[in-house]
């Protein structure tokens, strides 16, 4: 781990490959798991603010899961997320051509709405976590994601690079940039 600011960030977000191969593995992290998305107490608030602007872009199943649970709810362990389709994909999902995409995401960019989707999805396989008054970084690992380990090697795209966009978006500018010079020292230090 380094410590950049007030994060602690793992060293595998400069040595794994990612970037995201949707044809290969259709957007399963959005249908996979045991919760919904990791949502921050703002972002539950912008939710319900802008649920009638995010409708338009949501299956009839996902507006049902919503109309039920709510726009988001609290998990088994207390924290805010997102509500899910029976047990299986997040209620803003919708597929386009057997690609699960995001309704959220997909309001932003038609500029239905300013709220581009939750932190936790736009850093992903970036999971965050509390460490007294620090945040950790790390790298998240998942058997659905292989093919962007492949695609990202291919690339030579380390982590944390191709979640720049979120990691400006979550942490501002100059931590990004702070970034990448520890990434160009830790290069240079790890080939020696």
């Amino acid at each position: 781990m380094i410590q950049i600011e007030d994060k602690l960030v793992s060293t595998e977000l400069f040595d794994q490959w990612f970037v995201c191969h949707m044809d290969k593995c259709h957007g399963l992290c959005c249908v996979h798991g045991d919760a919904g998305a990791p949502l921050e107490e703002e972002e539950s608030e912008i939710l319900v603010e802008e649920l009638e602007r995010i409708k338009p872009y949501m299956r009839k199943e996902g507006i049902e899961a919503v109309s039920k649970k709510g726009t988001w709810h609290y998990d088994e362990d207390g924290d805010r997320v997102t509500p899910l389709i029976g047990r299986e994909e997040c209620a803003y999902v919708f597929f386009d051509d057997g690609i699960a995409r995001c309704a959220i995401e997909s309001a932003f960019m038609a500029k239905a709405t300013t709220f581009r989707k939750p932190i936790s999805c736009h850093l992903y396989p970036i999971r965050t976590s509390k460490v007294g008054n620090m945040t950790a970084l790390n790298y998240h690992r998942w058997e659905i994601c292989k093919p962007a380990v492949s695609l990202g090697e291919h690339y030579g795209m380390p982590v944390f690079r191709f979640v720049k966009d979120a990691l400006t978006r979550a942490f501002g500018p100059s931590f990004y940039e702070e970034m990448e010079r520890v990434y160009s020292e830790w290069k240079i230090q790890s080939q020696l």
